[in-house]
């Protein structure tokens, strides 16, 4: 699965010591891994945001500034509550569907058209909000589940 045109990705997250590895970081933890692994295949620059979630839009709004590159050049990397923990989805232009940061970008930049890789953070069984786990440190077990689907993404962006 290649994404046409993909010129930078930025993982999002809260920049504060006290958000480091919680399940909202994902985004984050994701750039850290291929930045960790020096993951060749990914041949487009990656950032990590240093701005809070809820202020996503301004960071990306600059760095497009800066870069020159386009909205459907972007690929944004976020933790997704609605997708089970193990599994994530690739899309293009869609709606925020309550996400702070994906609803900030899409304000910041008046558009959707912007690619998104959602990786899951909620577990089967759980039933509850969101706002109730998403700042959580994540568990060992869990980080090696997202370890795993981190390479699992990477092999399909390669293929």
């Amino acid at each position: 699965m290649e994404l046409q045109g993909v010129k930078l990705v930025v993982g999002l997250g809260n920049p504060d010591k006290k958000y480091e590895k919680t399940y909202h970081n994902v985004g984050v933890l994701f750039i850290e891994y291929l930045n960790k692994y020096q993951v060749s295949s990914v041949r487009c620059q990656v950032l990590k945001s240093d701005v809070y979630m809820n202020e996503s839009g301004k960071f990306v709004a600059k760095i497009m500034r800066k870069t020159g590159v386009k909205s459907g050049e972007i690929l944004i990397v976020h933790d997704d509550s609605d997708i089970e923990l193990g599994k994530y989805k690739i899309s293009f232009g869609r709606g925020s569907a309550g996400h702070k940061g994906a609803e900030s970008i899409i304000k910041s930049l008046d558009a959707k058209n912007f690619w998104r890789l959602r990786i899951g953070i909620r577990k089967k069984a759980t039933r509850k909000k969101a706002e109730k786990f998403v700042l959580k440190k994540i568990s060992k077990s869990d980080l090696e589940i997202l370890n795993n689907v981190f390479e699992e993404i990477i092999k399909a962006l390669s293929s």
